[in-house]
């Protein structure tokens, strides 16, 4: 393990625990904030069927998902099952609404998450 200081929105600076394998950050997939919806992908090549190591990261927790879905790079990934008119929420903010339903462990993009400005 080692240790990554991140700011907190207090301004504050806390040390956070990574997991590492030979130096290396394990997680595929970022949850920025614990009532989050939705993680990110942080790695290439995700393929459906891959269990996957999501970290939390304002409570330094780790948890898996599997992907149902390739995920690419910077896409999103649905934490939990969802059904049309859910709301979807990311960095602890809601970025949107479910237009199509999808599992956990599915691909979260502009097919199924539209704003809900128009």
């Amino acid at each position: 393990e080692t240790d990554a200081p991140t700011r907190p929105r207090t301004g504050r600076v806390r040390q956070l625990s990574i997991q590492t394998i030979g130096g290396a950050m394990t997680p595929e997939i970022l949850i920025h904030d614990h009532v989050d919806t939705v993680g990110v992908a942080v790695v290439e090549g995700i393929e459906a069927g891959r269990e996957l190591t999501c970290w939390v990261m304002d409570t330094d927790e780790t948890v898996m998902v599997t992907s149902l879905d390739p995920i690419p790079l910077g896409h999103k990934i649905a934490l939990t099952d969802v059904v049309e008119g859910d709301t979807v929420i990311k960095y602890g903010h809601d970025i949107g609404r479910i237009v199509a339903p999808c599992s956990r462990g599915g691909h979260i993009h502009v097919h199924n998450l539209k704003t809900k400005k128009w």
